[in-house]
């Protein structure tokens, strides 16, 4: 047995609670990983409501204890990472079975708690400018909530490329996103100035009429791509706008982890719970005014 932090029906954050569970037994492609830390995000509670009681979260870092059969890229004893499946339990609990596909050698240097928090806000940021952005050393970038949870590895990603990075920011983190790479911060709150040059790509992690707004920055030919929400009509009827949903990438993972190893990436830690204590990482996930991801340490000895 082992405990695992589950979500019960109705849903939301007082359904939540720390169970007792069977280990699960990985099946064919699959590896049994030992988790060491696991990350939450805002409003995954809503995600799993149509089979409930279901285990939260979907990052971790861990090592491997088991696997289902010979696999020449995993062997037990391995420090991994991950985003898994959105369609099936998750991994806030002391053991999880992961597709063997998902799992990427661990970033040297992080400790699993920075790990945990990298994959899925690592892998939205990559295939928001890299994918479906298609940004090039050289482009003008905008991010809209450039030091935000995704927006904050957008930044340090859109520089690393190349890019002119154009970010929006509060006048409390203006400072960090200019540390993080941002060239230019603008106030969200306050309209576009007409001497800021027109955009290749705008990046979008906050959604409302900021993301509205940000088109008129658009040159000819320029695309946006959201993760917050989709596009109002009057903005993809003018422009080439895409919305998307993240996808658990093993190589991109592997990309993420060179970045993270040699400091050119570092996910912000906002805090940091145990695992008898998930529902107050769940109230802080929910709370205004993080500076980074929540993560649970389900093991403390790695």
């Amino acid at each position: 047995m082992m405990r695992a932090v589950r979500l019960h029906p109705p849903g939301g954050i007082d359904a939540l609670s720390v169970d007792q569970v069977e280990v699960p037994q990985p099946g064919p492609g699959e590896a049994l990983v030992r988790v060491h830390a696991a990350a939450v995000t805002r409003d995954e509670l809503d995600w799993p409501t149509d089979r409930l009681p279901a285990i939260v979260s979907y990052e971790l870092s861990g090592v491997i204890e088991e696997v289902a059969r010979a696999d020449g890229d995993l062997a037990v004893g391995d420090e991994v990472f991950a985003l898994t499946g959105f369609d099936r339990d998750g991994v806030a609990a002391e053991h999880a079975s992961v597709s063997a596909a998902f799992l990427a050698p661990k970033p040297l240097g992080l400790s699993h708690v920075e790990s945990a928090a990298l994959p899925l806000a690592g892998l939205t940021a990559w295939q928001g400018l890299f994918v479906h952005g298609e940004l090039q050393e050289g482009d003008r970038v905008l991010i809209l909530g450039a030091a935000g949870g995704v927006g904050h590895l957008a930044t340090q990603l859109a520089r690393w490329r190349g890019a002119h990075v154009i970010g929006t920011a509060s006048a409390g983190a203006a400072e960090l996103a200019r540390g993080l790479g941002a060239d230019q911060i603008l106030d969200p709150g306050v309209p576009f100035d007409k001497s800021v040059e027109p955009v290749d790509l705008v990046f979008d992690t906050v959604g409302g009429a900021v993301l509205a707004r940000s088109a008129d920055l658009l040159r000819d030919g320029g695309r946006l791509v959201a993760v917050a929400e989709e596009p109002p009509p009057e903005v993809a009827q003018r422009v080439h706008a895409t919305y998307f949903v993240v996808e658990p990438d093993r190589q991109q993972l592997v990309e993420l982890a060179k970045l993270a190893a040699d400091g050119t990436v570092r996910p912000a830690i906002d805090s940091v719970f145990p695992l008898e204590d998930a529902r107050s990482a769940f109230e802080r996930v929910m709370a205004s005014g993080k500076r980074g991801k929540v993560v649970i340490e389900v093991d403390d000895h790695g």
